[in-house]
């Protein structure tokens, strides 16, 4: 092989190839030596057309070399493709998730300077002193020097001391302006929460100049969720997910402004709570020794979510799903051959309901270490069949006049009633409203899980409120269910706009626990919440997924940034991992 071409593969690898890309060049650079050396014999009086002068060795790029090699061989360079992120930039706008309900925006770039940034507020307390504490690290995730005109924002918050349950205010406004303070306003903390969220998205830091900037300035947003109700549910009985997943979970949630995690805490499969008023049901019914939670520990999980604006709705779902329950207290079950659904026959079941509820409630409105006054009772799936087997049980409901049906609606009016005596209005699934319907209390909410179900329109109409989880669309363990198919669906599809405005609270993703624990469970929640999040937060007319595309890849970027297992986007099985190098954005 001709000594320079050998000389141009010791420059092309002069940083280090690998030996496989060696030997491709010396292959490459063979066959050019052997066409070199055939036109040669064909027109010994020509000049080589593959030989480099010294200076251009001396002035082209290694890369350059290679491709006016190909060139001048008659081999076309491979098309440039176009930059992803240039392209992803261009079409991420507004650069917010989820979308805000109004906006405007400038064209102009400002500058945001980190040393000595300044959160200031005419009032505040320890929850907003804690969540500037918390923003300045999502703001300026880089080392970087001063510099930039924009150095402080301003928060005023109309009233604190307002306890965190369903309807509470959360909306705020936002100004970026080109010099000065930024500047938030909101009813309480939790709008703050949302606009001090928004904010650090738009905080973009340019690794070029080696300064924060915000694009597209100056701004101003008024905004506010369309439905006050946002949930993932998370289910610690299938697998236990230890209370640092939960927090990380939690953490998570903000960034796209869900804010209420739906605890299915315990079901037939484990009972991972160490309950103070009845011990045995955690010591006995939990997976092991280590996987239970204790009072102290649930405590701990509320208020971190209340310092970040999420909710903790409590789930125990009764009469069914609760075999566990017998392991510690069998006299509350059929048998143990037949544990669920649970004895409706002795008051021992109903004294064991009262005094877990009471763990978590405190007995009042609003009390307790569980303050959340919306209490899931679950109710669905119930088979009573071992009611009817058991001889003790069908005596039981044959003296009472009652057929296994009844004795379902006796077992759920009576199980309401201890949680509305404790101060809880009761969330359900849909199944209480199939067999009980306009019977029901009206402070009931019917949470909708059914694929084709139409109990949303069906309870509304008769001035019910409802929630809406949709199996199959929002159900997050459906690992086939793409991000885009949860953009596309309208929990008020077929429900007037006033019943709509008043009945339908939100809903939620969905995160049962049969193939998830804290291996897995990021990957399968994210990013597919966000599609969610924004159709639950968003104006009802943000809705067409692909117009959403770069958005939601840009946010899952985001996530993966800030330390969530966010899967790539357009996984065909949610999870997995990517299929090979590439960008955040694409793979």
């Amino acid at each position: 092989i001709n000594a320079e071409y050998m000389g141009i593969v010791e420059l092309a690898c002069a940083d280090g190839c690998a030996v496989s890309m060696k030997l491709l060049l010396v292959v490459l650079f063979s066959l050019i030596a052997l066409s070199d050396a055939r036109r040669h014999r064909r027109a010994r009086a020509a000049p080589s057309p593959y030989r480099f002068s010294e200076e251009e060795l001396q002035q082209t790029s290694h890369e350059d070399l290679v491709d006016i090699l190909l060139h001048r061989n008659g081999i076309p360079a491979p098309e440039t493709p176009e930059e992803p992120a240039i392209a992803a930039a261009a079409d991420n706008y507004p650069p917010i998730w989820p979308y805000p309900a109004k906006f405007s925006n400038g064209t102009a770039s400002v500058t945001v300077n980190p040393t000595g940034f300044k959160f200031t507020a005419p009032e505040s307390d320890r929850d907003l002193r804690a969540a500037f504490e918390r923003f300045e690290r999502l703001f300026f995730p880089h080392r970087a020097a001063a510099g930039g005109t924009i150095s402080a924002v301003q928060v005023t918050v109309s009233a604190f001391n307002v306890q965190l349950q369903l309807g509470i205010d959360e909306s705020y406004t936002l100004d970026v302006p080109m010099q000065g303070p930024i500047r938030i306003s909101a009813g309480t903390v939790y709008g703050a929460y949302h606009a001090l969220q928004t904010l650090s998205q738009l905080i973009v830091f340019n690794f070029d100049t080696q300064l924060y900037t915000i694009a597209l300035a100056p701004w101003h947003i008024e905004d506010r969720p369309r439905f006050t109700h946002r949930e993932v549910l998370l289910d610690s009985s299938r697998h236990f997910e230890p209370v640092q997943t939960i927090m990380n979970l939690i953490d998570s949630l903000t960034y796209a402004k869900v804010n209420v995690i739906h605890w299915h805490i315990v079901d037939s499969q484990s009972f991972p709570f160490d309950s103070p008023s009845y011990p045995l049901l955690g010591k006995m019914g939990s997976w092991s020794a280590q996987e239970r939670y204790t009072i102290f520990d649930v405590q701990d999980v509320v208020e971190y979510a209340r310092e970040r604006g999420v909710r903790i709705m409590i789930e125990i779902d009764n009469p069914g799903h609760a075999g566990s329950w017998c392991k510690g207290y069998p006299d509350v079950c059929p048998s143990v051959q037949c544990p669920e659904p649970l004895n409706p026959a002795t008051n021992a079941t109903f004294d064991l309901i009262d005094g877990l509820f009471r763990d978590f409630t405190g007995g009042a409105r609003g009390g307790g270490v569980v303050f959340e006054n919306l209490m899931h009772l679950g109710g669905d799936e119930v088979d009573t069949s071992c009611w009817s087997s058991t001889p003790a049980i069908a005596q039981w409901m044959k003296d009472n006049s009652l057929t296994p049906d009844l004795t379902y609606e006796y077992f759920v009016r009576r199980s309401q009633a201890i949680a509305h005596a404790q101060g809880r209005d009761v969330v359900g699934w849909e199944e209480i409203w199939n067999h009980f319907g306009t019977q029901l209390d009206k402070s009931t909410i019917i949470q909708q899980w059914l694929g084709g179900s139409t109990i949303a329109q069906n309870a509304t109409a008769h001035g019910y409120r409802v929630l809406w989880s949709t199996d199959g669309v929002w159900y997050l363990d459906g690992l086939t269910t793409t991000w885009a198919t949860m953009y596309s669906q309208e929990p008020c599809t077929g429900i007037p706009d006033n019943l709509c405005d008043m009945l339908v609270l939100g809903g939620g993703g969905e995160m049962w626990g049969e193939t998830v624990d804290t291996s897995d469970i990021q990957q399968t929640i994210w990013p597919r919440l966000a599609a969610i999040a924004e159709r639950l937060w968003s104006p009802r007319i943000v809705k067409d997924a692909t117009a959403a595309r770069m958005r939601m890849a840009n946010f899952r970027c985001l996530l993966n940034r800030r330390g969530v297992a966010a899967a790539p986007v357009n996984n065909a099985v949610a999870r997995s991992a990517p299929f090979g190098p590439g960008s955040c954005l694409f793979n």
